[in-house]
């Protein structure tokens, strides 16, 4: 990413907001290049270790609907970018985010911060609040409190934001790339007004300056207003595709819509019903006056088509820095492994695997950091999709989110239904469970070099039930372990012996 003023001023301090998160996780280098010290607040400090970045920021922990903890965060910071909101955190989102709007508001003014910055929503113009998705209306509202803090804001508003990893972008690549026929909602023919997100990132780094006088709302956005179909066609033409047949239906709900893009994309169907809703709306840019504090150079804003071929590079190239899978999902479980001292005990189920490896512990490390996405899982590929397609069916994230690098893996990285919560590199692997469970899972993964030139594979799959749902749970999936785990085990030892004496890795 290239920002076009690096002359920052060198000594001022920002806090980032939601750091782990698409847009948090690449503003955090833009403002480090533009000179700006950086402080990031997150409730899980060590999900941020393995960014590139992490030597070069203070990293503090903390929520922004807990007071005792954004005030040291807050301390000697001259501008606080407020980049966290509860999009799939159930039916009490709207106010988890006014509550946390309110703390940060109220905390930000105590501790005489010279600016706020907030990335919101574009809503239509002259629509009444009570008339907008929920979604919608719970971002303007976060703005409105933000600007009533007392606190110079920023407020930019966007609506459809392309970059590689955003879900966006990614709703509309795998709509297109796999439905060459498709039965679309009504609201493909909505005018929306794309931006992409190096221009998000210009305006939020640029905003950090703006004349104390200034606060408001800006609209962002690039230089084309399209329909979602024509965004569809114009990426079938960029991604060098056939010409999509695009037949729209208007009995499409924008629930229907979420379940039919959770079913085609890996969008789950928890955030994709609201950036549905979103689509329902004509968005817009009603003015460009970001421009005045934050000039725009030559070439910017980036064209839609631009926007996408820069994206797809990315993508194909393997170097898509933060995805929307980024950001952990609400309400996924945080107890400490069952496992650990601090552990408080109770039922706890594990199945446990271990197989003498012929290749050294670093074609087999390679194999295990390879583990999912489009490596698989190394067992019974039918048994992992069909809970994959269970857990869309009851309203989680499913087995298609993938992996943000086909072959390296971070502390925070989604990866498929699981996430990293350890890793050790050459050595230990951890994965909490995501998807939707009567309780909290774990798989883990070791390696050790047994001094041989040859190596031992560990495996361990643990679940603490919750309730007697919990119970019956793992007992129905029992008799099918020693198919899935122990064949993943088999699988995984094979691969790196076949992987030692070819020279590079197997897929499954």
């Amino acid at each position: 990413m290239e920002t076009h003023d690096r002359s920052g001023p060198t000594g001022e301090r920002c806090l980032v907001t939601g750091p782990g998160g698409y847009i948090g996780g690449r503003l955090v280098p833009e403002l480090l290049d533009a000179g700006y010290a950086v402080r990031c607040l997150a409730r899980t400090p060590s999900h941020l270790r393995d960014h590139p970045w992490a030597d070069r920021v203070e990293v503090v922990e903390g929520d922004v609907t807990d007071a005792t903890t954004l005030r040291p965060a807050l301390r000697d910071v001259q501008v606080a970018y407020y980049l966290v909101h509860s999009m799939t955190s159930g039916r009490d989102f709207e106010e988890e985010d006014r509550r946390a709007a309110r703390t940060f508001a109220a905390e930000a003014r105590a501790a005489g911060i010279r600016r706020i910055v907030y990335l919101g929503g574009l809503t239509p113009a002259g629509m009444r609040d009570q008339d907008l998705s929920p979604h919608l209306r719970s971002r303007a509202e976060v703005g409105r409190i933000l600007l009533d803090s007392g606190v110079p804001t920023t407020v930019l508003r966007a609506a459809v934001v392309i970059g590689s990893g955003s879900a966006s972008f990614e709703m509309l690549r795998y709509l297109t790339e796999r439905l060459p026929v498709m039965v679309t909602p009504s609201w493909v023919g909505t005018r929306v007004q794309p931006v992409a997100v190096r221009d998000v990132l210009r305006y939020l780094v640029g905003s950090a300056r703006m004349p104390e006088d200034v606060t408001r709302t800006f609209d962002i956005g690039g230089p084309d207003v399209l329909t979602y179909r024509q965004m569809m066609e114009r990426y079938a033409a960029v991604a060098q595709l056939p010409r999509r047949l695009i037949l729209p239906v208007p009995m499409l709900t924008p629930g229907l819509s979420s379940q039919w893009i959770g079913l085609v994309t890996p969008v789950p169907a928890a955030l994709a019903r609201p950036l549905a809703e979103s689509l329902r709306y004509e968005v817009v840019c009603t003015e460009h006056d970001i421009a005045r504090h934050v000039p725009d150079p030559p070439g910017s804003p980036v064209p839609f088509d631009e926007a996408l071929t820069l994206a797809l590079r990315r993508v194909r190239d393997a170097e898509v820095v933060t995805r929307w899978s980024s950001a952990a999902v609400p309400g996924a479980p945080s107890d400490p492994l069952p496992t650990d001292p601090d552990w408080a005990g109770g039922s706890l189920y594990t199945d446990e695997r271990e197989r003498d490896v012929g290749a050294g512990p670093q074609e087999l490390w390679r194999v295990v950091e390879g583990i999912g996405g489009e490596n698989g899982w190394y067992s019974f590929p039918l048994a992992w999709a069909l809970r994959g397609w269970l857990d869309r069916l009851v309203g989680g994230v499913g087995l298609r989110r993938g992996r943000r690098d086909a072959t390296r893996l971070r502390v925070g990285d989604a990866l498929d239904f699981w996430r990293v919560e350890e890793i050790e590199r050459g050595s230990l692997l951890r994965l909490r469970a995501e998807m939707r469970l009567p309780g909290l899972a774990w798989l883990e993964m070791r390696v050790e070099d047994d001094g041989t030139g040859r190596s031992r594979y560990h495996q361990r799959a643990l679940f603490h039930p919750r309730g007697l749902a919990g119970h019956l749970y793992w007992w129905s999936v029992a008799p099918f372990h020693a198919v899935v785990f122990g064949g993943m085990a088999r699988r995984i030892a094979r691969a790196a012996e076949e992987s030692a004496r070819a020279g590079g890795p197997t897929r499954a």
